[in-house]
Formats: C-alpha cells, sequence, structure tokens
C-alpha cells in the first residue's frame, strides 16, 4: 500500500487530511522555511548550541510528535530523548552555517520538490503510474487540491515534523555540500605525485630486533610515565562527554527451578479441560495465555513453533504438551485443518458506510451501490472505469483495485476480506459487509489468483510465563540488600565479593545521557545514581531486568584529557614499547659501518625486503610499518645504514637499496585526478559537516531534566 494509506491507517485519521499539510506550506511558508526553533515561554532550556536556547517545552513538543508518529511501535521515551537531541543539534548547527553562507529555501522550490521530476519518495509512491512507472504530477495536483481546504487538521503539525521538514533540510543540506563540493580542485601534479607514490616500490635489507624480546613483567610503566604520554599525545586522549566506570556484583532474580515445577504444574492441570472446551478462544480469554488465539490458519511452511512437525500430526481436538516455548511452557490443541494459498491476488470495491464510527452514507443506498457495481462488474463492464468512479479505497485507485497479499498478512485484514481471499477459490465474485474501528462498509470482491496452495492449521496455544515467585525475587533483593549494607567502600565491596564467591563485572564508558548500561540493559535511574555519587561510593541494590545489582564507581574521567587511569589501557602498551626500544638500543645496537656488523652486534641475520610499496608499508613476516618504509624510500639513505628506527614490532637498522616504479597500464594522470577530485567532492561535503558539529560549542543540560 502507499505511504499516505500507511500514514492513514496508523494514525487513524480522516484519511487525507493530513497531506493538507503541504498546501499549508504554500500559504504559511514561514512556519516551514528557517530554523523552525520557537522561543519558549519557561526561562529553563535543555541545553545551548552556539548561544541558541532548546527551550525545554519545545524540545518536549518534538519528543511528543515522534512518539505519536511512531505510535505502538515508539522506542523507549530515553532513546526517543536522545534522537530528538541529536537531530535538534543537526538542525541548528546546519541552519546556522545556511544562514551564513546565504542559502534559503522558497515555497517556490518547496513546489518544485513536490511536484518537479524527482519527487520525494513518500510522494511519489502514491502517485507513480503502476503500469508506465512514471510520476503523475497532475494527479498528485488534483488530489493536493481537493485538500486544500482542511487547515485546521490536528495531524498536520506531525506530518509536518514527519515529512514536509526532513524534505527541507535534505534539499538544503544537498544545497550546502553541493556549494562545497563545487569548490573542490584536483591539480595534475598532485595526480602525478599520486600515481607515483602508488606505484613506487623499494628494495631493502634491514635487521630487527622484536619487543616481544623482552618480558613485559621486567617493563614498569608509572602514572606519570602515563600522564607525560597524554600530555605529548594530547590529541589521541582527548574525550568530548564525561564517563565513568563501575564494577557490580549481580544477584540473579530469574525463576528458580521451584517456580518452573509450578508453572509446569498448572498447565499439566488445564490440558484435559482445555481439550474439552468446546471454544478455545473463551476458554483461553477465561484461563489467560501468553498467546493470544489466532482464528486463522496457519501454512505448514510458515509453522514456526517449537515442535511443529509433531502438532501438525495431531487430530483435531487432540492437544500436546506441555512444552517448553521459551520463557512459556504450552499446549497446544489442534482445530481444523484446511488447504490456503501461501498468496493472493484480488481485486475490489468498496463503498462506505461510515468512518470511525461516524456515519457517511445510509446503507440501504450503499448495499444497492454494490450490488450494482457486482452486476456490472460480472456483465463484463471496466473493471478500472468502476474503480475510478466508485471505490472509496484511495489507496488502491492507482492500481485498477488490484492487491497483492501473503498469508502473513491475513491477520492485518478484515476477517470478511480475508476470508472471501484466501478461503475461496480463483474466480470467486463476492460481495461482503465489514465492520471494524476504521471504517465500515461493503466490498466487492474478485479473487483473481491464488499461488503455492498447501495444508494450513488452526491451532489454539495455552501458553504460561515461567517467571520468578515473590520468594524469589524478595530473596535476591534481600541478599543485594545484605551485601551493599556491609559494603560501604570499594575494599569493602572486593573483600565481601571474595567472600561469597561473586563475580565483579566491570562496565566502562557510562556516559551522563546514557539509558542503557552495557551488559546490564536498561536503566537510566542507575546512570543517574552513577553521575550523582562520587568515586568509591556503592549503590544500593537496583533492580535491572531480572537481577539485583550492587556497583561501586571505580573512576570519574571528566570532558577533556582522559585521566590516567582511563588513558592507561590505551598508553600503557605504547609506553612499554618506547622503554623496551631504549633497552634494545642501548644492548643490542651498540655501533657498526656496516648491516652486517650491526646484525652481529644485535646477534641478529640481516633480513631483505623487496618490492615494498610506498602507498601500502607492509613487510612481509613483520607487518604494516610505516617509518621503515619511509627510511626505505629515504634516497639519503641509499646503500647507507640507518640510525636504530622504534618501530611498530621491534627496533630497526634499514640499509637502503633501489627505489623503482611498477608500470601502472590502468589509470592514467587525467584520470587519476578526475578520481581523486570526485572523492574529495563526495567527502569534503559529509566530512565538513562533521566538523561543523565537532566545532560547535554545545552545552547540554539534558541531565537536569530526564
Amino acid at each position: 500500500m502507499s505511504v499516505i494509506q500507511k500514514i492513514r491507517d496508523k494514525y487513524a485519521a480522516v484519511v487525507i487530511a493530513v497531506i493538507a499539510l503541504s498546501l499549508v506550506g504554500f500559504i504559511l511558508m514561514d512556519a516551514f522555511v528557517g530554523p523552525g526553533q520557537g522561543s519558549g515561554t519557561s526561562n529553563t532550556n535543555v541545553g545551548k548550541v552556539n548561544g541558541q536556547k532548546i527551550e525545554r517545552n519545545d524540545f518536549e513538543k518534538r519528543i511528543n510528535l515522534q512518539q505519536a508518529m511512531y505510535g505502538a511501535q515508539a522506542p523507549q521515551r530515553e532513546q526517543l530523548i536522545s534522537n530528538v537531541w541529536e537531530q535538534t543539534v543537526d538542525e541548528i548547527v546546519m541552519n546556522q552555517e545556511y544562514e551564513k553562507v546565504g542559502l534559503q529555501f522558497s515555497a517556490k522550490e518547496l513546489n518544485d520538490v513536490l511536484f518537479g521530476a524527482n519527487p520525494p519518495q513518500w510522494l511519489s509512491q502514491q502517485f507513480t503510474d503502476p503500469q508506465t512507472g512514471q510520476y503523475d504530477v497532475n494527479q498528485a495536483k488534483q488530489y493536493f487540491a481537493q485538500l486544500k481546504k482542511q487547515k485546521d487538521n490536528p495531524n498536520m503539525e506531525m506530518f509536518n515534523e514527519a515529512y514536509i521538514q526532513p524534505t527541507i533540510s535534505q534539499t538544503l543540506r544537498m544545497k550546502y555540500m553541493a556549494l562545497l563540493g563545487n569548490s573542490s580542485y584536483v591539480p595534475k601534479w598532485f595526480a602525478e605525485k599520486t600515481l607515483a607514490d602508488q606505484n613506487a616500490v623499494a628494495r631493502f635489507s634491514y635487521v630487527t630486533v622484536p619487543y616481544s624480546t623482552i618480558s613485559d613483567s621486567t617493563v614498569k610503566v608509572t602514572d606519570d610515565d602515563v600522564k607525560a604520554y597524554i600530555n605529548k599525545h594530547r590529541e589521541s586522549f582527548k574525550q568530548d562527554e564525561a564517563t565513568r566506570s563501575v564494577s557490580y556484583v549481580a544477584f540473579s532474580a530469574s525463576p528458580s527451578t521451584a517456580d518452573s515445577a509450578k508453572v509446569l504444574t498448572q498447565v499439566q492441570n488445564l490440558s484435559a479441560e482445555f481439550a474439552a472446551a468446546p471454544d478455545p478462544e473463551n476458554f483461553l480469554t477465561r484461563v489467560g495465555s501468553e498467546i493470544p488465539y489466532f482464528n486463522g490458519y496457519t501454512l505448514g511452511s510458515k509453522l514456526q513453533v517449537p515442535n511443529a512437525d509433531t502438532i501438525k500430526m495431531l487430530a483435531n481436538g487432540q492437544v500436546f504438551g506441555p512444552y517448553n516455548d521459551g520463557s512459556n511452557y504450552a499446549l497446544a490443541k489442534m482445530i481444523d485443518r484446511r488447504s490456503m494459498p501461501d498468496s493472493v491476488k484480488v481485486r475490489h470495491i468498496l463503498i462506505k458506510t461510515g468512518e470511525k464510527g461516524q456515519p457517511t452514507l445510509p446503507d440501504s443506498i450503499a448495499k444497492a451501490r454494490i450490488d450494482s457495481i457486482a452486476a456490472a462488474a460480472k456483465s463484463g463492464a471496466d473493471f478500472n472505469a468502476l474503480v475510478l468512479q466508485y471505490s472509496d479505497d484511495q489507496g488502491s485507485k492507482n492500481t485498477k483495485g488490484e492487491y497483492d497479499f501473503t498469508s502473513q498478512q491475513f491477520a492485518n485484514l478484515s476477517k470478511e476480506f480475508a476470508e472471501v481471499a484466501f478461503y475461496g477459490q480463483t474466480g470467486d465474485k463476492q460481495v461482503v459487509k465489514v465492520e471494524n474501528q476504521s471504517y465500515s462498509g461493503y466490498h466487492y470482491i474478485e479473487v483473481v489468483e491464488q499461488k503455492k496452495i498447501e495444508t494450513a492449521y488452526k491451532i489454539a496455544y495455552l501458553a504460561k510465563a515461567i517467571e520468578a515467585s515473590q520468594e524469589t525475587i524478595n530473596n535476591a533483593n534481600n541478599l543485594a540488600s545484605q551485601f551493599a549494607a556491609n559494603s560501604r567502600n570499594n575494599k569493602q565491596f572486593e573483600e565481601n565479593a571474595a567472600k561469597q564467591n561473586l563475580q565483579i563485572l566491570p562496565v566502562a564508558e557510562i556516559k551522563q545521557n546514557d539509558y542503557q548500561v552495557p551488559a546490564l540493559g536498561e536503566s537510566r535511574q542507575f546512570v543517574r545514581w552513577v553521575y550523582e555519587n562520587k568515586g568509591g561510593d556503592v549503590s544500593e541494590p537496583y533492580e535491572i531486568g531480572d537481577k539485583y545489582v550492587v556497583a561501586v564507581i571505580t573512576s570519574v574521567s571528566d570532558k577533556g584529557l582522559m585521566s590516567v587511569a582511563k588513558a592507561r589501557q590505551t598508553a600503557e602498551p605504547l609506553i612499554m614499547n618506547e622503554k623496551k626500544a631504549q633497552q634494545i638500543i642501548s644492548s643490542k645496537f651498540k655501533g657498526g659501518n656496516t648491516i652486517e656488523q650491526v646484525a652481529q652486534s644485535a646477534g641478529v641475520s640481516v633480513l631483505n625486503a623487496d618490492s615494498v610499496s610506498f602507498g601500502q608499508p607492509f613487510i612481509q613476516n613483520i607487518g604494516n610499518e610505516p617509518k621503515i618504509a619511509g627510511a626505505a624510500f629515504n634516497k639519503s639513505l641509499q646503500a647507507k645504514v640507518s640510525e636504530p628506527i622504534a618501530g611498530n614490532t621491534g627496533v630497526f637498522v634499514v640499509k637502503g637499496g633501489s627505489i623503482s616504479a611498477l608500470p601502472n597500464t590502468n589509470m592514467n594522470v587525467e584520470d587519476l585526478r578526475k578520481q581523486l577530485e570526485m572523492q574529495q567532492k563526495q567527502m569534503g561535503g559529509y566530512r565538513s559537516i562533521e566538523a561543523l558539529k565537532k566545532a560547535a560549542e554545545i552545552k547540554d543540560n539534558r541531565f537536569d531534566f530526564y
């Protein structure tokens, strides 16, 4: 179905009214074009971007709009907050940049985007002729014209947020990136140099003493060493956000063996009554089931349940189980079986009698009209003409009233419609009355085609969740509370964990606005505790998922340069190699005029490297060594012995050999120049936008509110 049809179904709104926003866009362009940041009445704000406030009222409004747009599929609120924050920061940064360079988006441009040769996908899907594959701009304009009077639809703001604003933002972004891309230029000399570097190869001899010849245990790296290394390589150890690390122990509150056995017994006791129940739907409603009753058939090839082959062999009325189905104990009862297609093609005409509970046409008139349509269709009248003239289903007017459905969509269709399409036969023609929450009316349906017919099964499932008892939950909570009470600092925490044989698990890089904790799951309250306390503090028990967690804050790393503790993991191996290099140079490389003398002094052999590429400085049996390759291509070292060089894997002494070039028949200079320029154009815009966001002065106050 079309995007607009999906929007209609999803929000259960007046069918076409939400599109009216596009028309309002022509009239109220100022509301659509520009930064779009309102001036809130509150003095509080959730942040600032380059001095521009993000008012809390506006921020909450956007969160609520996102919630409404997603509907039942909406992610957790914390995820929405994160999404809206990222979107808002991006919009402000980019809108400020558009204003600086004079980029604008006019009402005429919106008209051109919607009705031009390349309309947005969400619009083209609705108005593309399925026969020609061409976007029917006239039909789109006529359709919009019919909506012009509907200016006060409550869903317009939602539609603006979901479709119009992203369309405008994307167009402005493309303009900006094109502006940057068109400024890119690669000169011929640069292409010549790049081509020469790509084809350059070197042959040389070398001596190496690997760092692995010195045991790590003999090299000590102090905090002062790490601090000095951080200061020397400041860019590598900057962090844009503060982070904290914790260690925790967990007390499981998952179902015990006794809990599981209790549920199993409960299901076993219901088996006989389930088998005897004449109405399985009412029975399951009365006793409760984790798997809702589906009053339809499932193809045998689509039956994705445990013990499917055994269940398919059941006689009608027979029950199988109990069996384990994930976190449930279940019973399966065979209700019926029949032949059914996997996919169908139907065509239909709909005459509505009501929408959203409001009558639109008297039932007697609608019935007479659908009967007349059915008679005309059966007499050979042009079906498409009947669709265009009479059908109230806007979603199928462009497809001659045709729809393709799979058996997996059965449950999403009106029961009466689905049964004609899937339970009948090819060629069937029927009128059915449909009443549901969205609309009521009459369908004239023709079954055009049915494919892959096989046996389908109607099965009722009685499933009870294997859940922890209150006793199990209380026991876990009590153990966690006792541990927390006896562990008021890091030392006590570690001692008590050792006494109780509890595994201490670390979690690093927790950020202030995180809502999930790695390996633990969602717990915004736990993250807040981490940032509302200080290093060394021990938490009270937090229920996260199926466990109670007690944690200790092990490190605090503020924004800016990393702390020594945090940087050590990265810096220590590098510092260790530096110290090993000093030891190797002082003890192994004591001079020598020739490479052979150097090798003898170091107690190793002279090795040779052939065809090492300048562009990819990989030395066989050694690995990636840019410094060593750089020395090999240094013309001043040809036929000469270098000073010791500390590489990635060890200390090297290099004797330059020959430098030559490989022939390259696949690329000439001009082709390479054009390729490099295209790459620069493609990446320049993206990297510039990322640089703008990174350079922006962002004040994030979300922690004060969420």
